[in-house]
């Protein structure tokens, strides 16, 4: 007996074929791998913002999610991969709190960064225990780290090049400079903040945006 098409086949609501229709209850399966899979992301930056990754362990991490380390591999394929989704996330979150940057809302954006920053303790530990640890050559991170300060400190030069040519800071200031030191001011006081809480980064980091990049009043 000849069988049609569509009885193989799901069909897309754009009308494209799907492959095999899923089974039964797929579609909520797969939705509880999702679910699990983000608990696992999140248990991950609490034990690698605590111990780094060297020290953090994927049985700590599959034992605060009900797993173990073997059903952990189930959702990712070792350290090294969950590390990856990890720092994925990292970067989405604080994307999403800056905006888009340019040579007008630069200063602010950052400004938005160090905020977001003192509100989300275990992202910033996350983001300065690794980047200290990813200075080893050997770390898995360390290229991925280098590459990012290099294009973090171009892509901040080429817009504080902007904001200078506006008028929007000063004229004196090497903004190659400026652009590295906009960093390490943010991950100082980060640091600074994760030792004690009474630390205020935003209000540290308006001082140096006061005394450092904009013209004096008056």
């Amino acid at each position: 007996m000849e069988q049609h098409e569509t009885d193989a086949a799901s069909v897309a609501p754009d009308g494209e074929a799907t492959g095999t229709r899923p089974p039964r209850g797929a579609r909520g399966s797969y939705a509880k791998g999702q679910a699990k899979r983000q608990e696992i992301v999140d248990a991950a930056l609490v034990v690698f913002g605590r111990s780094g990754f060297h020290s953090g362990s994927l049985r700590e991490i599959a034992k605060r999610v009900n797993l173990t380390p073997a059903g952990l591999m189930h959702h990712f394929s070792g350290k090294e991969e969950l590390f990856t989704e990890v720092l994925r996330q990292r970067d989405a979150r604080v994307q999403g709190a800056a905006g888009d940057v340019s040579e007008f809302t630069l200063l602010e954006q950052v400004r938005k960064v160090v905020a977001y920053n003192q509100t989300t303790r275990g992202l910033t530990s996350l983001y300065t225990v690794i980047s200290a640890e990813a200075t080893d050559s050997e770390h898995p991170a360390h290229d991925e780290f280098a590459r990012r300060y290099a294009e973090n400190a171009t892509s901040t030069r080429d817009v504080l090049a902007d904001a200078q040519r506006d008028g929007l800071i000063r004229a004196d200031i090497d903004t190659a400079h400026a652009a590295r030191l906009i960093a390490a001011v943010m991950d100082g006081l980060q640091q600074q903040w994760l030792l004690d809480e009474s630390v205020d980064m935003t209000a540290a980091f308006d001082e140096f945006v006061r005394g450092y990049l904009l013209e004096p009043r008056g």
